[in-house]
């Protein structure tokens, strides 16, 4: 028997995403470890290696990449960074697992696709969701004709703002699109159209309508969107982060000729099915650490185990989409 390539990690970042959904997952395969991390503040680095058992930090990230030890890097850095740091792994011959959205714009995303593809190293992205239970029992109920012919789709997301959200002097970086690449729409909206691109296929036409309604913040807090998928499938969204408690929402609707079916992507809720036979609901639970599925598939790629597809090039066409709604495109 062959023996296990190993797998070892340099986390640039380490943040909050780290902490819970992504960091622990690497120390859960067989063959992957996490032997160093890097974050540009001395003391977090120094924190997040003693905490979590990792033999080395770094606040510089090049000195990471540098590290002989590290033979693959995650990117866990706000989507300004992401282009910088998978482009400097990759020339460096490190493979790359790159926090979504993959970049702050669709042109950073074309130019990590050229550097994949000049170097031959991969580049995976973290659109965790395709390979979790919950979603896969979606897309199961939608490929076994649940719900008939699919003719229409509406995204429907509401909430209201967060504390950080008032605080005008120190203002979350997720709504600073010089960082974010827009506001919390370019943070959480990546998830939802991943999502039915694996069920639909790709988005073709996209367009939309921005507004900064509640004025918390410049960029904007309130879009509307609509799409259409290759198919000539309809599509259509709502968003907004500035919204009362009482209109709060997270939900897809998938509309038939024979039934639909609702889901949430951010809250599991239960999923439900209406039909002729009246509504079923499916409680589906996802592991602990949610990018475990993903991350598991990632190890086993680089160990010549598996195919990961959910790499650079499937995850480039979702900046495509939100640039185009926003107008940047």
């Amino acid at each position: 028997m062959s023996e296990t390539i190993q797998i070892r990690w340099g986390f640039i970042g380490c943040g909050e995403v780290t902490e819970k959904k992504s960091g622990p997952a690497f120390a859960e395969i067989p063959g992957s470890k996490v032997v160093a991390v890097m974050s540009r503040t001395q003391v977090k680095a120094q924190s997040y290696a003693e905490r979590h058992g990792i033999a080395r930090w770094y606040d510089d990230a090049q000195r990471l990449v540098d590290d002989p030890d590290v033979n693959a890097v995650y990117i866990a850095t706000p989507p300004s960074t992401h282009a910088t740091y998978a482009i400097m792994a990759m020339k460096s011959g490190k493979a790359v697992y790159v926090e979504k959205p993959m970049a702050s714009n669709y042109e950073d995303c074309c130019r990590i696709n050229r550097i994949a593809e000049k170097t031959g190293v991969p580049c995976f992205v973290a659109y965790y969701r395709r390979y979790l239970p919950y979603f896969l029992k979606v897309m199961d109920l939608v490929r076994s004709g649940a719900v008939g012919r699919v003719m229409n789709v509406q995204i429907r997301f509401a909430v209201p703002p967060r504390d950080l959200d008032y605080n005008r002097t120190n203002l979350p970086w997720r709504v600073q699109p010089d960082i974010a690449g827009g506001g919390y729409f370019y943070d959480l909206a990546p998830h939802q159209i991943d999502l039915l691109q694996q069920m639909f296929g790709p988005i073709i036409e996209a367009e939309g309508y921005k507004g900064s309604r509640g004025g918390l913040y410049e960029t904007e807090d309130t879009v509307s969107a609509c799409f259409r998928f290759s198919d000539g499938l309809p599509a259509s969204g709502s968003w907004c982060f500035v919204a009362h408690e009482s209109a709060r929402e997270d939900r897809i609707e998938i509309i038939g000729d024979s039934g639909s079916l609702s889901f949430s992507v951010f809250t599991y809720a239960p999923i439900e099915l209406y039909t002729a036979k009246g509504r079923e609901e499916f409680v589906v639970p996802n592991p602990p650490y949610v990018q475990l599925p993903l991350i598991k598939n990632v190890v086993e790629h680089l160990q010549n185990k598996s195919i990961c597809t959910c790499d650079c090039v499937s995850a480039t066409s979702v900046n495509w989409v939100v640039d185009r709604i926003l107008g940047k495109l």
